[in-house]
């Protein structure tokens, strides 16, 4: 599916790529380095292919777009970096995460140059409604990251205030990367609904299935360290679900995990999780979302792009790294 999926927007993103080369650059040595050490870093670069294949599904092929999904991937990028400090994070992708190798300061701040270039960026393309949703997005997701802190150790967490933390942590950029194609591509206000609802429920996807490779997956796909939530004391869907349907020993481990946070009771934590069907209740959960975000795009024209988003919906909830 990849395959297909990036020979469509392939030489679209070769020049998204430069213009994040170009825009990165600073006249400070330090900001340049961490900066380019995390972008360097790889990733999937979801959400500017998203917004590429928003505008492509409606026929735009101006350059707007470019600029546009470098802005989201310099967010995204910010709240990575701010992440890996308030979470205390070693390994990302990988590789030691930029606040290990150039320490906490110089991880806010750089993320703070992102962030700040991002909104230069903005004006650069003079869209009033583009700008509108990316500092309504940002907003949002720092409300999402505020969220989530209050919620860390907090055993008492339900699924839907987690879903909501959800979508505003992470899938709001989703959302916003397939309202900016929508924007730039002159869609109609149902192709514009459509593709909002289609980031917001592929955002939701993506992350949930996050959750279950934290318990899962192979720590040289995820390029992460197993167990990083719970460490935290994050409680993730698969832990709600043990607490709220697993056997009582069960539920009780999970609890106090969350409490205490660490990598103590990590593999008491595991073996709860593998009692019940909490991993396999996250991936029907994304799956159902993944359906939904299909679903969204109806009114949008057959093409090639949409068959590609249709594609990126199913991989969302599929995926295994």
């Amino acid at each position: 599916m990849q395959q297909s999926f990036y020979a469509l927007i392939r030489d679209d993103m070769k020049a998204v790529d430069a213009v994040i080369q170009t825009q990165l650059h600073s006249n400070v040595v330090l900001i340049n380095q961490v900066a380019q050490y995390i972008i360097a870093g790889g990733g999937k670069r979801m959400r500017p292919s998203l917004l590429l294949l928003a505008a492509g599904s409606l026929g735009y092929r101006g350059e707007h777009q470019h600029m546009l999904a470098a802005v989201i991937e310099f967010i995204h990028t910010a709240t990575l970096l701010h992440d890996d400090v308030v979470d205390e994070s070693a390994l990302r992708r990988g590789r030691e995460t930029a606040n290990v190798v150039f320490g906490n300061a110089a991880s806010v701040l750089a993320g703070d140059f992102l962030h700040s270039r991002a909104f230069q960026m903005m004006v650069q393309v003079g869209n009033l409604r583009a700008m509108q949703v990316l500092s309504d997005a940002t907003n949002v997701i720092a409300e999402g990251e505020v969220l989530q802190l209050m919620n860390c150790h907090d055993p008492d967490v339900d699924e839907a205030n987690y879903l909501k933390v959800i979508r505003f942590k992470t899938a709001r950029l989703f959302e916003a990367a397939a309202q900016l194609g929508a924007i730039v591509a002159g869609a109609t206000p149902e192709e514009e609904r459509g593709l909002v609802a289609y980031g917001m429920h592929l955002g939701t996807a993506f992350q949930l299935v996050d959750d279950v490779l934290d318990y899962s997956a192979d720590e040289t796909e995820t390029g992460k360290h197993l167990g990083d939530d719970l460490a935290e004391g994050k409680p993730t869907l698969p832990l709600i679900h043990v607490m709220q349907h697993g056997a009582p020993e069960a539920a009780a481990a999970v609890r106090r995990a969350i409490e205490t946070g660490g990598r103590d009771d990590f593999p008491a934590v595991l073996a709860a999780i593998r009692a019940t069907d909490a991993l396999a209740h996250t991936r029907h959960v994304a799956q159902m979302e993944a359906e939904q975000a299909k679903t969204a795009i109806s009114p949008l024209p057959d093409s090639q792009y949409k068959k590609a988003l249709l594609e990126l919906a199913a991989f969302a909830a599929d995926r295994t790294h």
